[in-house]
């Protein structure tokens, strides 16, 4: 308690616009981490993490430096060392996307007819698979290669063309499980097995395989997935490991037409952890 008297006590002695200043970017990058964590594995750790923090700093003042516990206060600052490593480790795929946001081009590979066609022919038959009540999952890379996924799954390179997307998916085919990844205007593989995001819901509807896997996939790179749902004939598309489900063909084509990025028009819904 003395501490924390003596911390505000020296708090006050600054000049307020020094207190604004140095409150305002920690507060700011506190706020950003923890909208750019939510909904995902990572938020629960970030909590954790916080908690021990606090936990250990507010029993190192109160209780070890008061009774001069010198083995203890030692034994904290190894204890401190090794949670921040395995905070490292464990907000890995975190990190990774945000180097990725950070390093990433703000242009897609392929030339704009190319994307447009691509795009027009992914609609077309995910809104056909959508009325047919046809699930499907198509996964659209970008800047970050998929290889190691890909290898997962059977190579096709092929031109992206509708009909042969709503073959693939077309239930008993061998190749409708799983899903199909795109790079710029070539099917470069099928029945490719996604990371899958751990269980939740999204407006209070259970996430199945697919958009599990749509999760998976775009938080750990920069792709963009587009979902049908079997059960429903819902439309949902994955971004930055965030789902928007029910979109429109105005939606999907603004969003599969520009960058991934935190400020594409289709804004996504957060995947919320259970209850």
């Amino acid at each position: 308690m003395d501490a924390l008297v003596d911390y505000f006590s020296r708090v006050a002695r600054y000049e307020w616009w020094r207190v604004v200043v140095e409150l305002v970017p920690i507060g700011l990058i506190v706020y950003w981490v923890v909208d750019f964590l939510e909904g995902t594995r990572g938020e629960r750790l970030f909590r954790g993490v916080i908690f021990i923090l606090v936990s250990g700093v507010l029993i190192l003042n109160l209780v070890v430096e008061r009774l001069e516990l010198l083995r203890l206060q030692y034994l904290y600052k190894g204890f401190l060392i090794a949670v921040l490593i395995i905070a490292a480790t464990g907000f890995q795929p975190e990190i990774r996307r945000v180097l990725i946001q950070i390093g990433q081009p703000r242009i897609w590979t392929g030339s704009s007819h190319q994307l447009s066609r691509t795009v027009e022919e992914l609609i077309t038959a995910v809104t056909q698979l959508s009325a047919a009540r046809i699930g499907a999952i198509v996964v659209l890379e970008r800047q970050v290669a998929l290889g190691e996924f890909i290898e997962t799954g059977v190579r096709l390179d092929a031109r992206v063309t509708a009909d042969l997307l709503k073959s693939i998916f077309y239930p008993g085919t061998a190749l409708h499980d799983m899903a199909v990844v795109i790079r710029g205007d070539r099917m470069v593989a099928a029945r490719v097995q996604l990371p899958l995001a751990e269980a939740g819901t999204v407006d209070g509807v259970e996430l199945g395989s697919r958009h599990r896997a749509a999760l998976g996939i775009t938080a750990g790179s920069d792709a963009t997935c587009v979902v049908v749902s079997e059960e429903t004939g819902a439309i949902s598309v994955a971004q930055n490991g965030k789902l928007t489900r029910n979109v429109t063909e105005a939606q999907i084509r603004s969003c599969l037409a520009g960058p991934t990025t935190e400020e594409t028009p289709l804004k996504g819904r957060f995947l919320k952890r259970r209850a």
